[in-house]
């Protein structure tokens, strides 16, 4: 007898002997409520393990009313990954006039990661200014001593001011783009792959929006987000204290519109799962491949697969959670009318017989 697939749990993993697994559960939009009844407001976020307790970090989108700011980032804990407790804002926005974190700004994507010889909990974000709309494109930094903070914030700005990537050509350091190019023109395109846009943002350094973090198996952490107008991803390693980068980087598809990315790795390869740049509208996710997460990597067909695959079930990637191995795809189903009530979107990460991830709403066998 086969289960319906949103009652299916997935990506078991024994917890301890005797007890029962810990299971990630299939969320296909439906509320998805804390234990208190409340649907879970923390957005664009990702989930961290510490002491046997999982910790969700995301974007609190207000309380539903038209017009109502973020308050900063907000944190669920759990035992299991279904029961989720609302423990409050650990990084919160400020009154005081002037403050980098003065409300409405805006703070989205946070991802946090624990540094095992600094003892702290390190948050990053795509941060923008108050008044500015979209224009500041920073990477906002914040530390705290335990999971629930709170967060203090370090630093925020562009990134890696003054440094060329390592796969930027030589002959393009420093060139000079016409500044007569049309957008969206063949010509305006090979100069976005030039590296126009990187020369221009070099001395104040490179736009850092739609983000996420990744640590690898050897304990280095990079920081990938969205630069160049969202045309084009990088990759960025970060320092031992996870705080700061190393300026080593490198850029990725320019001129492909990615955003969103959310990174996992799967028997020896780096996959990356993204979407394209259409506001708050669902689009086509896309898949990415490399040996190394420094490069070569490639483009890969949609992961998704199945109704709804040409508008990734309605959703807009975030995270990939590993638990013990098996993968799940987080996802936000953005409600621009009420980005408090924006649902959520867990489905199982799975592999064809060529290795290659997909994601489907397709119904599972039976047990």
């Amino acid at each position: 007898m086969k289960k319906l697939f949103n009652i299916i749990l997935v990506a078991v993993a024994m917890v301890g002997c005797g007890t029962a697994p810990t299971t990630m559960p299939t969320v296909t939009g439906e509320p998805f409520p804390d234990t208190d009844g409340n649907h879970i407001n923390a957005h664009g976020g990702g989930i961290i393990s510490h002491d046997g307790t999982y910790y969700w970090y995301g974007e609190h989108r207000g309380d539903g009313t038209p017009g109502a700011g973020q308050e900063g980032v907000m944190c669920y804990s759990s035992k299991d990954l279904h029961n989720w407790d609302n423990r409050g804002i650990v990084l919160a926005t400020s009154d005081e006039e002037g403050s980098p974190l003065e409300k409405g700004g805006i703070i989205e994507r946070p991802k946090v990661v624990y540094n095992p010889a600094t003892g702290k909990f390190v948050m990053w974000f795509h941060h923008e200014l108050k008044g500015r709309g979209y224009g500041a494109a920073q990477a906002g930094v914040a530390v705290a001593d335990n999971p629930l903070g709170p967060f203090t914030l370090l630093h925020t700005g562009r990134v890696n001011p003054g440094v060329y990537p390592v796969n930027f050509a030589e002959d393009n350091k420093g060139k000079v783009w016409s500044d007569t190019l049309q957008w969206w023109t063949p010509e305006w395109y090979k100069a976005i792959d030039e590296g126009m846009f990187t020369v221009r943002d070099l001395d104040g350094g490179q736009m850092a929006r739609d983000m996420t973090l990744y640590v690898d198996d050897d304990g280095t952490a990079y920081h990938i987000y969205s630069s160049e107008d969202n045309l084009t991803l990088q990759i960025a390693e970060l320092d031992s204290t996870y705080t700061r980068h190393t300026g080593k980087y490198i850029r990725i598809f320019p001129g492909g519109h990615n955003e969103a990315p959310a990174l996992f790795k799967h028997d020896g390869s780096y996959w990356m799962i993204a979407s394209g740049c259409t506001g708050w509208e669902p689009n086509e996710a896309r898949l990415m491949r490399a040996d190394s997460i420094m490069g070569e990597w490639t483009r890969l067909p949609n992961p998704c697969r199945g109704e709804g695959a040409d508008k990734t079930f309605g959703g807009q990637s975030t995270y990939v959670m590993d638990l013990n191995g098996e993968l799940t795809f987080m996802a936000d189903k953005w409600n621009p009318k009420n980005l408090a009530d924006s649902r959520h979107l867990w489905l199982p990460v799975r592999f064809d017989k060529d290795g290659i991830p997909y994601i489907t709403m397709e119904e599972l066998p039976a047990e």
